[in-house]
């Protein structure tokens, strides 16, 4: 009689193995550590080589028509390489392959996305939400995740990519894998990412930030701040994980939208062929950046062939570019293309920054990094004001003038607290050089 129980018992525990796989092999949500120093110093040329391989760049002559694609389920646990972008955890090389870009139009993902029917799509473009966080800031980003699905994701399910110098805690995790309606997945910032290069004189760059502490400079005494400034400004989208994506919505804690938001913003923008966007602008703190304009000419005396033609430099610059105006677009909104980040113009541009070492002998933000970025190199016309997404970070609101847009769109932000016509803000400016005209009620907004 004892052998018939054994082979039950040994079946009991085989059934049990594989309810425990299945469980761990579903997981809502992927974890993906940094690789070593090393690594990235040797790998990213590689890397950048086989992208620029499988992944078509912006168009900077003609809108682009997108391909209509759909998102995936929740992420699983599972290893992502560092050095092969384009190829899909689980995935042969071949059906990698069959996801390469067509001209003008980013890879495709799997259909199929729960949500899609409320706005009669099918389909979704390669894209994602990205965080730059801390353990601590969990409840904070929670009300930013809160308010974007409740005005737009739900609609859409997109990803969202967290990333961290530390590893995320799994309070963490567990919450914000609760709130995202897309995949959620956590990254590691590498060390060398997250730190003083080489060529810095740490004794010299100490000195600075005590003396910015001296001069009550926002964050000027802050080394932390400096990290996260260099890493949004050259270093984000290198992640393991944004190498899989083409289009990306930084979004920052405590932040609100008080818009419905009916559209596929990344799909207006890869249709429309623009490759980075704002809903606020403003002029930067002068102490902040006093060289970073030296440096930007050395840029551009070095690559005049990374300058295009029709340029915003008159948004930039008061003297034809002699000079900067510190106008700069906010960055802790921006939906933007990963392809022009990744390019040439642009690396070619953050490492001269980089090089002239003024993230930390001063305070340079990546604010004005990505705007006089897209100011310059970008076609003017390629920069997008959303002014239908209204928003909020502290301290300034963006609130749409235009009282029908506001009505349309289910808005409960308060007009009076639009920031566009604020004497601070740069906005009015990008209007009079992008030749628009200003809406109706805006020369009541104004603080003249």
């Amino acid at each position: 009689m004892a052998g018939p129980r054994y082979v039950r018992y040994i079946a009991f525990a085989l059934f049990c193995l594989i309810i425990v796989y299945f469980i761990s092999s579903s997981s809502p949500r992927q974890d993906v550590g940094a690789p070593g120093i090393t690594d990235y110093k040797n790998s990213f040329k590689n890397i950048q080589d086989k992208f620029r391989s499988t992944h078509t760049p912006i168009d900077t002559t003609k809108a682009g028509a997108a391909d209509e694609a759909g998102a995936s389920e929740k992420s699983e646990e599972k290893p992502v390489s560092s050095n092969l972008p384009n190829e899909k955890d689980g995935k042969s090389t071949s059906e990698a392959e069959k996801n390469k870009p067509t001209q003008g139009k980013p890879p495709m993902k799997k259909p199929g996305s729960k949500g899609d029917e409320d706005l009669g799509a099918s389909s979704k473009m390669n894209a994602t939400f990205v965080t730059l966080a801390r353990n601590s800031d969990v409840w904070e980003i929670s009300k930013s995740i809160r308010t974007i699905e409740d005005r737009f994701n739900r609609k859409f399910n997109y990803d969202w990519v967290f990333l961290n110098d530390k590893p995320f805690d799994e309070q963490f995790k567990k919450v914000t894998t609760a709130l995202v309606s897309g995949k959620t997945r956590y990254g590691l910032i590498p060390e060398a990412h997250w730190s003083f290069p080489e060529w810095i004189d740490t004794d010299k760059a100490a000195q600075v930030r005590k003396e910015m502490a001296e001069q009550e400079v926002i964050y000027g005494d802050s080394i932390s701040y400096r990290h996260m400034c260099r890493y949004e400004s050259g270093f984000f989208f290198r992640h393991p994980l944004m190498l899989e994506y083409e289009w990306y919505w930084r979004v920052e804690p405590s932040v609100e939208l008080y818009c419905d938001i009916n559209y596929d913003t990344f799909e207006y923008m890869a249709n429309h062929n623009k490759a980075y966007s704002f809903v606020i602008s403003l002029f930067e703190y002068e102490k902040t950046i006093p060289t970073i304009w030296d440096s930007t000419k050395t840029f551009m005396n070095k690559h005049p062939e990374h300058l295009a033609a029709n340029n915003a430099i008159d948004w930039l610059s008061e003297d034809g570019g002699e000079t900067y105006n510190r106008c700069h677009f906010w960055s802790n909104f921006e939906i933007g293309n990963l392809n022009w980040l990744r390019s040439d113009a642009y690396i070619d541009f953050f490492n001269q920054l980089d090089k002239d070492g003024g993230f930390f002998y001063e305070r340079w933000g990546d604010a004005p990094v990505h705007s006089i970025a897209a100011g310059l190199l970008l076609d003017k016309k390629q920069i997008h004001f959303f002014n239908d997404i209204a928003y909020y970070h502290v301290p300034f609101t963006h609130c749409p003038t235009e009282e029908k847009v506001r009505l349309d769109n289910k808005c409960h932000c308060e007009p009076d607290k639009n920031f566009d016509w604020n004497g601070y803000s740069c906005t009015g400016r990008f209007y009079d050089t992008m030749n628009w005209t200003k809406p109706e009620g805006y020369d009541s907004q104004t603080d003249d």
